[in-house]
């Protein structure tokens, strides 16, 4: 297997103090899953500050950030049975990835960590034969 990208993002979590009172940055940057378990958290700054973290790490991960029609709402930022984060994507970010790297089969591999002050994101995309 192949690694072709990494990505790296650190959020301050307190610019998102008054942002999660802010219903249309919410629906800019969350898919509807990830506004249903927004609305079931407890510490709802340090989740939206993971979710954005994440998604910046991954497009720096692709090498384009947010560019050429690519938006937050076509990641989605989920969590398994155990709690394990995990890259859920739609079919932009399927045609970006095979007409950038040729990737038919990939894996985005996503570590989340946060304290009360930072939220920091890391991504391995992975090449699968």
């Amino acid at each position: 297997m192949k690694i072709v990208g990494i990505g790296v993002d650190i959020i301050n979590n307190s610019r998102f103090k008054k942002l999660i009172k802010n219903k249309k940055f919410i629906n800019r940057i969350c898919s509807i899953k990830e506004i249903n378990n927004f609305k079931n958290k407890k510490n709802k700054i340090l989740f939206l500050s993971k979710i954005f973290s994440a998604k910046e790490a991954f497009v720096k991960s692709l090498g384009s950030g947010f560019r050429n029609n690519l938006c937050f709402k076509d990641i989605s930022v989920l969590n398994d049975n155990y709690g394990k984060p995990y890259f859920k994507f739609n079919s932009k970010i399927k045609k970006i990835l095979k007409k950038k790297y040729n990737l038919n089969k990939f894996i985005a591999h996503l570590s989340l960590s946060d304290e009360k002050k930072h939220s920091i994101s890391y991504v391995i995309l992975q090449k699968i034969k």
